[in-house]
């Protein structure tokens, strides 16, 4: 990978599973962040988590960068003068959640939508309750659900979603309906044209199957694996090359691989005041 100057770098990673562990624990991350933002580094989420979610990790991590919400369905940032904006990329939540109910029909499968789950079931199933459950559920542009269970019931799935120009991504634990076309890959670069930086270079990490569009869509993509190794849908792209492999799962793997390629950074352990 060529060396070129700092400025000229994005990170632009997923959070769940990427940056944070399954606890939803950032700490690992931490000095490579504040390292990042010594050198004037952006570091982007994208991630399937909603404004809601994000705004409340940027807060407490102390972010002021621009992020992709939804896998892709909206783009936001700051203005100047600090006021958020915000750009739709696909069809709302109030138009997509009847169709997860037509194609759960035509699929004879259920199709249980994260609103519709219990506090006990969420809890169980993502470790969330309370008003983190409900920042979770407060969707704009995206309907994550309980996916089937087999891989044939999947693929049946995305055929399905496709007749209905629709897209189906699968994380870590949900699946997630969004309009057709809507990527994490392809709001990174409405993100790169609207802020006028299409010739940007991006580290682009993560963990899962919806985190494909955003590793082909970086300059240099790293996998971050889970305590077992990376997803097997991602081992191929490691193996031949495509993607690089963080040496660790979750933050500590995260924070390797930013240090590592992207050039030139000098961490300290020094906090930020």
């Amino acid at each position: 990978m060529t060396t070129i100057p700092q400025s000229h770098w994005w990170v632009v990673t997923d959070l769940d599973g990427t940056l944070m562990d399954h606890h939803y624990d950032w700490s690992a991350a931490m000095g490579a962040i504040h390292c990042l933002q010594r050198h004037g580094i952006p570091v982007i989420p994208c991630t399937s988590k909603t404004v809601e979610e994000v705004l409340c990790f940027r807060e407490q991590v102390g972010l002021r960068d621009p992020f992709i919400v939804e896998n892709g369905g909206a783009i936001y940032g700051e203005s100047a003068t600090g006021e958020l904006w915000h750009q739709p990329l696909g069809p709302s939540w109030s138009q997509l959640r009847p169709q997860l109910a037509a194609l759960e029909q035509e699929l004879g499968e259920p199709l249980q939508a994260l609103d519709d789950l219990s506090d006990t079931d969420a809890d169980r199933l993502l470790g969330l309750s309370g008003e983190a459950l409900k920042q979770a559920q407060r969707r704009q542009c995206s309907v994550p659900f309980v996916p089937p269970t087999t891989p044939g019931s999947r693929q049946r799935l995305q055929l399905l979603a496709e007749t209905r120009q629709l897209g189906v991504v699968q994380g870590n634990r949900l699946g997630h309906l969004l309009g057709g076309g809507v990527s994490k890959g392809q709001a990174l670069q409405t993100l790169k044209q609207r802020l006028g930086v299409p010739g940007v270079k991006v580290l682009a990490l993560g963990d899962s199957p919806n985190d494909l569009p955003l590793l082909e869509a970086g300059d240099c993509a790293v996998v971050v694996p889970g305590p077992d190794g990376p997803h097997p849908e991602l081992q191929a792209g490691v193996a031949e090359g495509r993607y690089r492999l963080a040496p660790a799962p979750h933050g500590k793997g995260w924070s390797a691989a930013v240090l590592r390629w992207i050039p030139g950074l000098q961490y300290d352990h020094t906090p930020m005041v």
